[in-house]
């Protein structure tokens, strides 16, 4: 019987490198590409495959390198096109691959398009943006931007404004002019031929605008709009992805990943699959249970069913092989958001590594996710870098809350907690550099980092290692990878569990977690082998199975599996 063939990145695992905290090999306080490069071999040790790199190209980094200035360069901050070359290189040597971000939705104000636009915005560059007329002495329309403050700005010089989605600074492109999707696809190729094997696609869903750029629903005291609620609302925006996909990606076989916010589920596979203009997207529901409105204030404290009830809908939808994550650069550290204060111990960051590595899709980790770093240290609203948590500490100040409510928010949700430099060792500025880090280090880092971790009997990244490798072991691999996703004991208030089965083996693995403090039991009688535990026993008596605080079990489950507790 001939085996069905599967997509070459299918059963790997990837890894995000937010390249100005990782590790600085030059001594100047700014991680590096060197440093990338010096740190293979302990991703490849770890079950790394794909290698995802946040941007390195030049930048004035207003938004951290989310506002690229030439799309064919390397900021000298990191390194140079050297640098990057032997990267590649480092990488196919040890049968990895390197997934690049893909900024397309916008670009710098500093990129020689959009200054040219200012210089002549009735020539040719100036039909790359969105230039516009204002309204009543005022912008276009109400739409607020991701950053805060009108989506709108004068174009320098000129009675115009030009739009864009996030900062000021980040002019959105304007993908309805052909000569645009030819300079991307161009380019997109370009690194392709290089070398690079696919792109994590930013903010992709914001391509496609409503082009009567009409006035959307207030949502806020002032009389404006997300620009969030208005820009999912269009659909025709499959022309412009089908053709990234058929004169850029499936020449080159690349792997692509779609951040996708905002559709509904009966449109994912539109985007992603076989079928969709993606190999995968992330996964973002469960990030989004706790939402209740566009400011970080109106969200609600965590939420276990909520949180994995979420992650089941995902998973049921059986039409998309899901990239699966708990952190990225956009994002607080994962034990700050999924656990309650004061759970952040081995066992429940052991518990959420293996509900999430072993969901059906590709695993996504996040660097310090693999020793259980944790959220920063900030006292004031100055310590924050990111302009994204300056606008909802504004929020949350105009809508009444008190100095220390509105940090509290903060603290908890601000993506400068994933950007705080990794924590190598206990020395100084936690072995991330020699030099003045760019960002201050978070002040655990003494007791937290990757050489205690690897010394401790409890490593948490000797957990993660142990799970990648299961994901891939021959034995296994057929249900973990390929298999299916069913919920089990969807009932039980604390339980989160999960089986996998293989299609072709037929083999059958229960994930079972108690996801909380104290004890639960469950019924559960047949036959079982535990593959891994985060504690040293598993107390099977009577027909139940019986759970200590977070703890997590893998089960290979059947006729054929003798029972060991």
């Amino acid at each position: 019987m001939k085996k069905t063939s599967f997509p070459w990145w299918q059963n790997k695992a990837a890894y995000q490198i937010y390249p100005k905290s990782f590790f600085d090999g030059s001594g100047d306080g700014i991680g590096d590409l060197p440093g990338v490069l010096s740190k293979l071999d302990y991703l490849k040790d770890l079950g790394v495959d794909i290698l995802w790199l946040s941007p390195v190209y030049p930048s004035p980094m207003v938004d951290q390198g989310y506002d690229i200035s030439d799309y064919y360069g390397v900021d000298p901050r990191f390194g140079t096109m050297e640098d990057l070359d032997a990267l590649i290189q480092e990488l196919k040597r040890r049968e990895m691959y390197l997934v690049m971000d893909l900024v397309v939705s916008h670009c710098s104000d500093r990129h020689r398009w959009f200054q040219e636009a200012i210089r002549d915005p009735a020539g040719k560059y100036g039909q790359y943006f969105y230039l516009k007329p204002g309204r009543n002495g005022g912008p276009p329309n109400n739409w607020r931007a991701e950053f805060g403050g009108s989506c709108w700005d004068r174009l320098p010089g000129s009675d115009l404004y030009y739009f864009h989605t996030f900062a000021k600074e980040q002019p959105d492109l304007n993908w309805e002019n052909p000569e645009v999707r030819r300079e991307i696809c161009d380019m997109v190729n370009w690194w392709l031929d290089k070398g690079v094997s696919g792109f994590r696609l930013d903010a992709i869903i914001n391509l496609k605008k409503d082009l009567s750029f009409r006035d959307g629903p207030a949502d806020s005291p002032d009389g404006t709009c997300a620009v969030s609620k208005m820009l999912p609302q269009t659909t025709e925006i499959g022309a412009f992805l089908n053709q990234l996909k058929q004169e850029c990606f499936l020449p080159h076989d690349a792997f692509t990943v779609g951040e996708v916010y905002s559709i509904t589920r009966e449109r994912v596979s539109e985007f992603g699959g076989p079928e969709g203009y993606f190999s995968t997207l992330f996964d973002f529901a469960h990030f989004l249970a706790d939402h209740r409105g566009v400011f970080w204030y109106q969200h609600k404290p965590f939420d276990f069913r909520s949180w994995r009830d979420a992650i089941f809908r995902s998973q049921e939808n059986d039409s998309v092989f899901l990239a699966n994550v708990l952190e990225n650069h956009d994002r607080p550290r994962s034990p700050g958001i999924f656990l309650p204060e004061g759970d952040e111990g081995y066992e429940a960051v052991t518990a959420m590594a293996a509900l999430s590595v072993l969901l059906r899709g590709i695993p996504f980790l996040y660097q310090g996710q693999e020793i259980g770093m944790r959220n920063g240290d900030f006292r004031t609203v100055e310590d924050f870098e990111d302009l994204n948590t300056h606008d909802q500490y504004r929020a949350a100040r105009a809508a009444g809350l008190t100095e220390e409510e509105a940090m509290a928010v903060c603290r908890r949700h601000s993506r400068d907690n994933a950007r705080t430099p990794m924590q190598w060792t206990g020395g100084g500025h936690a072995g991330f550099t020699t030099g003045t880090p760019w960002f201050p280090v978070n002040p655990n880092y003494r007791e937290l980092n990757v050489e205690a971790d690897a010394a401790s009997a409890r490593s948490v990244r000797g957990w993660y290692k142990r799970l990648l490798a299961l994901r891939k072991d021959p034995e296994w691999e057929d249900a973990l990878v390929r298999g299916g996703f069913r919920p089990a004991f969807r009932e039980e208030a604390e339980i989160f569990a999960y089986w996998r089965t293989g299609e072709e083996s037929g083999k059958r693995i229960l994930v079972l977690c108690h996801y909380g403090r104290g004890t639960a039991s469950v019924p559960f009688a047949e036959p079982f082998r535990v593959l891994m535990n985060n504690y040293d026993s598993l107390e099977s008596r009577e027909g139940r199975l019986r759970l200590d605080a977070y703890q997590v079990v893998v089960l290979a489950c059947g006729a054929g599996e003798q029972e060991e507790v």
